[in-house]
């Protein structure tokens, strides 16, 4: 019977035979084992240490990443480990050692494996040298392939694929978000490198204690030490595979809470600072601390509290609560909500403003799956800006094409400009076959003619924007002229402000404004003829757009554009606008409310509110307290002793002596002069 055959029957595994005398002595023959079964790999000569055999690259492999010894273990499951034991001096016939290999690695799955492995350790070694000979470093060259690897594993997880035509059709959800894409560093590495945008960073972050991993923000070392906060998220029921969660408010935070507003109603930031160093991750003080930044043109304090809220409200979600899945709901009418939307949305504005439209867009689409229909921030007002700048035009088309059924996307003027825009620009690639290119400029030029046709008031101040000056037709027709202006209701002089303030730059391509000119004309041209859309979309107008929702009054004030805010209507303006709950719904389900404070009579002399600032239960003789006989007793002994306290001021008053100041003896000597 073999040898191979007994250690199967006692179980035992190779390598774990006694010891036979002298068999510590190895020597350079590898005494103590038979001929042709010395150690793999290359002799060793002259070791007298056992533990000798356990190199440092060893070790060094040991404490590397889980991917490669996942690689290098799935590499020896598939017989690869053969050719690369082949180049390492391994005998290539020795077919009785390979079936050992196996048995031994179907047997200890769950055991440790033994240190002397076959793993090609010299050889990728070798190759990490030849990368950083070539002058880069390992570190950078993983980072840059990430992309890259996420983009292999959507391809053969079949959420996206290729059609014959070439356009990458996306099977997934439309507010399907990506993890990766919610990080900045992400998009700007593509457009500067890895090295680039991380620099020294990487070693850095090994040395940083150990914080909670986050999608939304990365925590930075500056910020104060985490705990917890009182935030909590609770599921509230489940209907329709779609989850409804609520962020909670625990006692303490609401005494936190009522500190915030009265800070908030004294007018003074400072008393906000304040209580921010007693409480660094309350949200609200973070982002009306935010807002006072901002307005002080301290845009990277303002940007860095809004992420401290965001990475705040993060560490307290449920469980269950998912940001890519687009099923979770959040209620805007509850106050609690209201942070995390607020947070987005303003973080949101950061990144494009910092020249990142694509993470921007991503985190638009996570703030509309949150509610898509009530659409609380009225995000689809900034959606579509994004999309263009981040060159998704076929997310944007899409979006149309399936929403436009039941929410009448183009009745809104910005969908109905920058969908035509996209299809343009999808036409101008050249990746498109000649068929889809006349298709995507036949619906292009439809689309814009109808948007044309239903808001002519966007042409005018869209070219003045654009320093272009229209030609005597069209500047002349009094179909786009001044009338058309000022004939329009203040809701849709709202809307048109807002998008010609915000997308005018994408219209300055000379391309694209010889195409807008043709589509003018034409237009003319329908108008001239009387066709029938023109005085449909004329009594369009004329009944929509009578008044704005209170959400597009919410975006317009959050977009802080000049042009949209002046349009705002009267009771909009009239009402105090709070930074940290700007217009809350007027039907609020509150869970909690604020307790009330002491009101005091408006008529009191300037002495009495000297003292009642010093003494707040401070009343005048004669005054009447509501509040009980207790009350009212306490409130008559505190008087009687500020009485007292006032006849001892008097008398106090009245014995002050002044003293005059000390004569000079010699008032005409010359005085000394040091």
């Amino acid at each position: 019977m073999s040898r191979r055959a007994l250690r199967r029957l006692r179980g035992e595994q190779r390598g774990q035979e006694p010891l036979e005398p002298g068999g510590l002595r190895l020597g350079p023959e590898g005494a103590g084992e038979e001929p042709g079964r010395g150690r793999r790999g290359p002799e060793r000569a002259g070791v007298s240490n056992l533990y000798e055999l356990i190199t440092n690259e060893e070790l060094e492999d040991d404490l590397g990443s889980k991917e490669e010894r996942a690689e290098s273990r799935l590499n020896e499951q598939d017989g690869t480990g053969n050719n690369e034991e082949a180049e390492t001096g391994e005998p290539e016939n020795d077919g009785q050692r390979a079936g050992e290999d196996t048995q031994q690695q179907d047997q200890t799955v769950t055991k440790l494996q033994p240190v002397s492995t076959n793993k090609p350790r010299k050889k990728k070694k070798k190759r990490k040298n030849k990368r950083t000979a070539a002058g880069e470093t390992p570190e950078d060259d993983d980072l840059e392939d990430i992309d890259s690897i996420l983009e292999k594993m959507e391809d053969s997880s079949g959420l996206s694929y290729e059609t014959k035509s070439g356009v990458i059709a996306d099977s997934r959800p439309l507010l399907y978000v990506e993890h990766r894409n919610l990080n900045p560093e992400t998009e700007l590495k593509r457009y500067f490198g890895a090295r680039a945008v991380l620099g020294d960073q990487r070693p850095r972050q090994r040395q940083r204690p150990y914080v909670r991993s986050t999608w939304l923000t990365a925590p930075k070392n500056t910020w104060p030490r985490y705990s917890k906060t009182g935030i909590a998220m609770r599921l509230l029921e489940t209907r329709r595979g779609v989850q409804h969660f609520t962020f909670e408010h625990h006692r303490e935070y609401q005494q936190v809470q009522f500190r915030f507003l009265d800070a908030v109603e004294s007018l003074d930031p400072n008393n906000i600072v304040l209580l921010l160093q007693m409480n660094p991750y309350h949200v609200d003080s973070l982002l009306q601390l935010s807002e006072v930044c901002r307005m002080q043109e301290d845009q990277e304090m303002a940007r860095d509290l809004v992420e401290r809220a965001l990475y705040s409200l993060e560490c307290a979600f449920h469980p269950v609560f998912s940001l890519t899945s687009g099923t979770c709901r959040l209620d805007y009418r509850r106050p609690e909500n209201r942070a995390f939307y607020l947070s987005l949305f303003k973080h949101m504005i950061f990144l494009e403003k910092r020249g990142c439209p694509r993470t921007a867009l991503e985190f638009c689409k996570l703030i509309l799956s949150l509610d898509p229909e009530n659409d609380p921030l009225c995000v689809l007002l900034l959606i579509d800006l994004l999309s263009l700048r981040a060159r998704e035009y076929s997310f944007l088309t899409r979006m149309f094409q399936e929403w436009e059924g039941h929410r009448n996307l183009s009745q809104l003027p910005n969908f109905a400009f920058s969908v035509p825009l996209a299809y343009f620009l999808l036409s101008q690639q050249e990746e498109l076959s000649e068929v889809e290119l006349s298709q995507a400029r036949e619906r292009a030029a439809h689309l814009l003619q109808h948007a044309l046709i239903m808001f002519p008031s966007v042409l005018m101040p869209l070219l003045d924007h654009c320093s272009v000056q229209p030609d005597s037709r069209v500047a002349s027709h009094s179909f786009f002229g001044l009338q058309a202006q000022i004939s329009q209701p203040p809701a849709l002089n709202q809307l048109v402000s807002l998008y010609v303030g915000r997308t005018h730059s994408l219209w300055k391509d000379p391309a694209i404004m010889a195409w807008l000119e043709t589509n003018v004309h034409e237009v003319l041209r329908r108008v001239d003829t009387s066709e029938p859309v023109v005085e449909e979309f004329a009594q369009k107008r004329k009944v929509r757009y009578q008044s704005a929702p209170r959400n597009i009054s919410r975006h317009v004030i959050l977009s802080e554009l000049k042009e949209a805010t002046a349009a705002l209507p009267l009771e909009v303006t009239s009402q105090p606008v709070i930074g940290f709950d700007p217009l809350p719904p007027l039907d609020s389900i509150t869970s909690y409310t604020r307790p009330e404070r002491a009101t005091h009579p408006s008529n009191e002399s300037t002495l009495s509110l000297f003292f009642r600032s010093l003494l707040p239960n401070f009343t005048l003789q004669g005054e009447v307290r509501q509040d009980g006989d207790e009350e009212a007793g306490a409130g008559q002994d505190l008087n009687q002793g500020v009485n007292r306290l006032m006849a001892a001021m008097r008398d106090m008053l009245a014995n002050i002596q002044f003293q005059e100041p000390p004569r000079d003896e010699n008032p005409d000597g010359d005085a000394d002069w040091d």
